[in-house]
């Protein structure tokens, strides 16, 4: 293996998770910075480095960069809510922007030779139609939290280069699997099973006719052992499955899978959501040989995770 030592800031949350344990997996050192505040160190496995922290401490974040002598950094903490960054951008933006010019900043005399960073579909511009997405369409979010995340994708892309440190960022679609934190803004997928487990009434927005890439957490962990394995010096792409499911159709499977008795209500869009995101993946699988396994929706393994919690 290329790296010997890797920091995976948010490393105990929900995808970090998945990926830390990959990671060792694969024979690497891992150090996680959390703060726990969704994250949970019951989802670590193996012999990991937990820190308890935030990244936004750049002493502690210096610190950590050097003293554990790291070689590659995947950045994936951040405050994750579109919906919610309507209302909370100011530490939407504090969180995202500052936390990542934290790490940013402690790249200067590290032996730190790539730094991958988690960003999102949100950057993009409102897409009214379901058709598929290319790293070269607009750019021009419609929500505090998309405009946070493609600001720290300008900051990461100037810094590294000036630190002659190789970088890649992964624009993530709509993620879900198990241990996605569960709250009323985040995860569309998670937030139906839950409700649809109690019986509870489901909010479409819309007409539930738009579109949505749904990528399992598992092919998210590889687009990032991709572009961990990969010589490219620095590169941007999208990950997800090339696939759009219908909000409608989602609720329908769900719906059918779990025989619930939950009834749908429908309202407005929300301003702050792009309203289809299908990812167009084709520069993933020529450069970073990426191929997602889960074309089709995995249901299985999150109905389990929340039926056993619930």
């Amino acid at each position: 293996m290329k790296y010997k030592k890797a920091l995976v800031t948010g490393g105990a949350g929900f995808i970090g998770s998945h990926l830390t344990n990959e990671l060792i997996k694969l024979g690497l050192e891992v150090v996680v910075l959390d703060d726990l505040s969704i994250g949970s160190k019951a989802n670590l496995s193996g012999n990991v480095k937990f820190i308890l922290g935030d990244i936004r401490d750049k002493t502690k974040v210096a610190k950590i960069i050097h003293d554990e002598d790291i070689e590659i950094i995947f950045h994936l903490a951040a405050k994750v809510t579109i919906r919610g960054s309507e209302n909370q951008y100011l530490e939407d933006s504090d969180v995202n922007i500052n936390g990542t010019l934290s790490i940013l900043n402690a790249l200067q005399l590290s032996i730190v030779k790539k730094f991958i960073f988690a960003s999102s579909m949100a950057v993009y511009a409102n897409s009214e139609l379901p058709k598929q997405i290319s790293e070269t369409y607009l750019v021009d979010p419609i929500s505090p939290y998309g405009i946070s995340k493609l600001a720290c994708e300008h900051y990461s892309r100037v810094i590294c280069d000036i630190n002659n440190i190789d970088c890649i960022i992964l624009r993530y679609f709509n993620t879900y699997g198990p241990r996605q934190t569960f709250t009323p803004y985040v995860g569309v997928l998670t937030i139906f099973i839950n409700n649809l487990l109690e019986n509870k009434t489901l909010t479409i927005y819309g007409d539930g006719s738009q579109q949505r890439d749904f990528v399992h957490v598992k092919d998210i962990v590889q687009g990032n052992i991709k572009a961990m394995i990969s010589e490219i010096n620095y590169g941007l792409f999208n990950i997800g499955t090339g696939i759009g499911t219908s909000v409608n159709d989602l609720y329908f499977i769900l719906n059918k899978m779990l025989s619930s008795k939950s009834k749908v209500k429908y309202t407005s869009n929300l301003k702050v959501e792009i309203e289809n995101s299908i990812a167009n993946i084709n520069k993933a699988i020529k450069y970073l040989n990426y191929s997602p396994v889960y074309t089709n929706i995995h249901l299985e393994d999150v109905i389990n995770y929340w039926t056993a919690k619930i």
